[in-house]
């Protein structure tokens, strides 16, 4: 057995949670599933940081597409709803990279109608997209 797969099955859960936090601490403080462990249905708290506007929001994940690199969550819950909003729901889709280049994946954001801090968000995306990108072989 390869030792690095052997390391990366024995990496605790909440160290994927964790990746954020540590690409942008600014943005993000902490982030942990309160219900469930990522599969639809789950209920993820994320805690945001010292630059953020929020302090918190609860997502739940929709659906997950493993083999169209699918991910589905809403915002049920926190201050980024503002007391007017029921929810949020945003799609994010890992694609190839067209020229072909690098076999990773990089993170496109597709929102329908929610406009507001698009430019943040894109920000934090394209650092998590940095970090993964040259940091490949430890994830």
């Amino acid at each position: 057995m390869n030792l690095r797969l052997l390391q990366q099955s024995h990496r605790p859960r909440c160290s994927r949670l964790n990746l954020i936090p540590k690409i942008v601490p600014q943005a993000f403080k902490c982030v942990e599933y309160i219900e469930g462990n990522g599969e639809p249905g789950s209920i993820k708290k994320v805690t945001f940081g010292e630059e953020s506007q929020f302090n918190y929001m609860k997502q739940k994940v929709e659906a997950l597409d493993k083999e169209n690199f699918v991910y589905i969550y809403s915002v049920i819950e926190g201050d980024a709803l503002m007391n007017k909003l029921e929810k949020i729901t945003y799609e994010t889709k890992l694609e190839d990279y067209p020229d072909g280049g690098d076999p990773y994946a990089r993170l496109l954001l597709k929102e329908e109608g929610i406009k507001a801090g698009k430019e943040k968000a894109l920000r934090i995306f394209k650092a998590i997209e940095v970090h993964l990108l040259a940091n490949s072989d430890a994830y």
